[in-house]
């Protein structure tokens, strides 16, 4: 089976120059944009998921998608560049990030913002969930990769 190759989520705002262990631009671990050129597709496919996996949930604890369809057509009226791979909060959050100051009816766009929500601007929302997917991606990499001993069976 023929893989789709997988796009670098890097938007050329890395942080892990500065030491980061987790990028604040594209929120990938510091050793994954260093080795990214030399991922198979589906080593990067297996970060991209996991990227995607956290914008969502990120996104759908804000607000919800009333008319995927609508969505889609508005980054394509936008020309707003999205995955269509990911799924539907992932492409909200690629309409909110180019130009949450245009959008005055978010429902015109196919989602409705939470109440705890609506009263913020959209660009102040945005930075909101970009905060909590950065927060989401560190939690997981202090987990998962400064901890790798937690996962060994060990011998009394």
């Amino acid at each position: 089976m023929l893989q789709r190759p997988v796009k670098t989520p890097c938007i050329g705002v890395c942080s892990t120059g500065i030491g980061d262990a987790v990028c604040r631009g594209c929120k990938r671990f510091a050793h994954e944009v260093i080795d990214w050129n030399s991922y198979t597709v589906e080593q990067k496919a297996i970060i991209d998921r996991r990227l995607s996996g956290f914008l969502s949930q990120c996104v759908s604890n804000k607000l919800q998608v009333t008319d995927r369809a609508l969505v889609q057509w508005q980054l394509s009226v936008q020309q707003v560049a999205y995955n269509e791979s990911h799924d539907e909060y992932c492409w909200v959050y690629s309409l909110i990030k180019a130009g949450a100051s245009q959008i005055n009816d978010s429902n015109e766009y196919g989602f409705c913002v939470d109440l705890p929500y609506r009263d913020l601007p959209l660009a102040e929302l945005r930075d909101i969930i970009d905060k909590e997917f950065y927060i989401l991606s560190e939690a997981h990499y202090q987990r998962y990769m400064l901890t790798p001993d937690l996962f060994v069976e060990r011998r009394s």
